[in-house]
């Protein structure tokens, strides 16, 4: 495991696999994994989706990101963070706790994810394959430096992007 302290935000559409390739980030760190699906849960257990709610889902998450980072020196935050200025808000967050900053965006065929989420069972995402679509329309790319996964193959070619990107970082592959 890496010792320097770091923030490793994993974005992308629904579907595309985010969650999995955060906790494979995760699992190389020894970190905890946050997730805004359950953070917009813990906040607001009947959720309609407004744009005050996504703010607020961002603020809580990176508040946990941040303290997550005071006590284990990694933090793996996995959501959509369609919008730039929430991924500014992150590397902001890294910055303040002198952490180390990686975005991670995570790409798949349309025909995977279609797939993926018709399967999705007892999972803590609320996204159907309409509101990939739609937010595919809004997503907006990133422009600050960042690494691309993608994850429309295996788990095992999956894993290897992860670790070819740990190798950068200069991360022990476990």
């Amino acid at each position: 495991m890496s010792k320097r302290k770091r923030l490793v935000v994993v974005c992308g559409l629904p579907g595309t696999g985010k969650t999995t390739v955060a906790g494979e980030f995760a699992a190389r760190f020894e970190a905890d994994r946050i997730r805004t699906d359950v953070v917009r849960k813990d906040c607001f257990p009947d959720p309609e989706y407004t744009a005050g709610e996504t703010r607020a889902t961002y603020d809580e998450t990176l508040e946990r990101a941040a303290r997550a980072l005071e006590r284990d020196n990694v933090a793996v935050v996995d959501g959509t963070f369609r919008r730039e200025s929430f991924r500014k808000q992150a590397r902001a967050v890294a910055r303040e706790e002198g952490a180390a900053f990686e975005l991670v965006r995570v790409e798949c065929a349309e025909s995977v994810v279609r797939r993926r989420i018709e399967a999705r069972k007892g999972d803590e995402s609320d996204a159907d394959f309409d509101i990939h679509k739609l937010l595919q329309s809004e997503f907006e790319p990133p422009t600050m430096a960042h690494h691309t996964i993608d994850n429309s193959g295996t788990l095992p070619e999956m894993r290897e992007q992860v670790t070819g990107i740990c190798e950068l970082l200069e991360v022990t592959v476990t």
